[in-house]
Parts: C-alpha cells; structure tokens; sequence
C-alpha cells in the first residue's frame, strides 16, 4: 500500500521525462521528495528503464596490486567490519551485495593465500634441492678429472 503523498499524472509525466533523460535516481527521489525505492518502484509499474549511475572514482578498471600480500589476519579484520556492517538493520540492496562480494572475496583469499603458502615451500625445498644437485655435479666433475692411480696402465716389465 502506498504511504506518501499519490503521483498525480504530471507527477508521472514528469518523471518519465527525467529517467528519458537520463537523471541519477537521486535527483529523481530529490525532485519528487521520495525514496530512492520508491522511484524504482514507480518506474517498474510504469516499465520505465532507471539507469543507475556509478561515480566515476569507485568504477575504475585498474585494480591497484600492492607490493606486499595483506596476512590472513588483515583478511580476517575486513570480513570482520563486513560482518558487522551486514548485522545493521535496513541495509539497501546495493550495500548487501557489496558486503557480500567482500565476504566472498574473503573466502577465496584465505584459500588463494594458504596455496600461495604452500607453493613458496615447494619452491623453497626445490631451490635447496638445485643447489644441492649443484654441488654434487662439480664434485663430480672434479673427481672425473683427477686421475685414478688403481686404474694406471704399468708399462710392461722387461
């Protein structure tokens, strides 16, 4: 059931006008004094297309890669703040699914974090294993070319 004020038909002319005319949904609640779902509520009966605006700073398709990997403690405080940020009531749709892309990321992160672990000791214990490999073949090669008296032809005896 409706709780604000009825749109009057200029009320809905108008606001086809400005979602034609691509303004922000908050422009639109703004003009109107109404909620942002409201507006998107009244779009949907009216089957009007509402184009939802991204500011330009958070939509970027560089990802920044920093020069060292957060621990799993780091990961941990972050779902920690998403996790209670979840917990406040009435949460927007948008907010929800952000805190829950963080909570997924989070995930995937501890399990990409704990391989990467285990990939830096396989290639710890392959480093020492070529060094080792290393000085066994010069040791090797240096015992090829010293000469083994045991096996020195004799001239014969006359």
């Amino acid at each position: 059931m409706p709780k604000g004020k009825p749109w009057t038909r200029e009320g809905e002319a108008e606001l086809k006008q400005m979602v034609e005319s691509k303004e922000s949904i908050e422009t639109i609640a703004a003009r109107f004094g109404k909620t942002k779902e409201a507006i998107r509520e009244k779009c949907k009966r009216l089957g009007l297309k509402v184009v939802i605006q991204r500011h330009s700073a958070k939509t970027t398709t560089s990802i920044p890669i920093p020069m060292e990997l957060p621990s799993a403690e780091e990961a941990l405080k972050i779902l920690a703040g998403a996790l209670k940020a979840a917990a406040e009531p009435d949460l927007e749709k948008v907010e929800v699914q952000r805190l829950h892309v963080v909570a997924t990321l989070a995930k995937t992160y501890k399990e990409l974090l704990a391989d990467y672990i285990n990939y830096r000791a396989i290639e710890a214990k392959l480093l020492e294993m070529e060094e080792k490999y290393a000085q066994l073949a010069e040791k090797a090669e240096g015992d090829a070319s010293k000469p083994n008296t045991a096996q020195m032809v004799q001239p014969p005896a006359k």
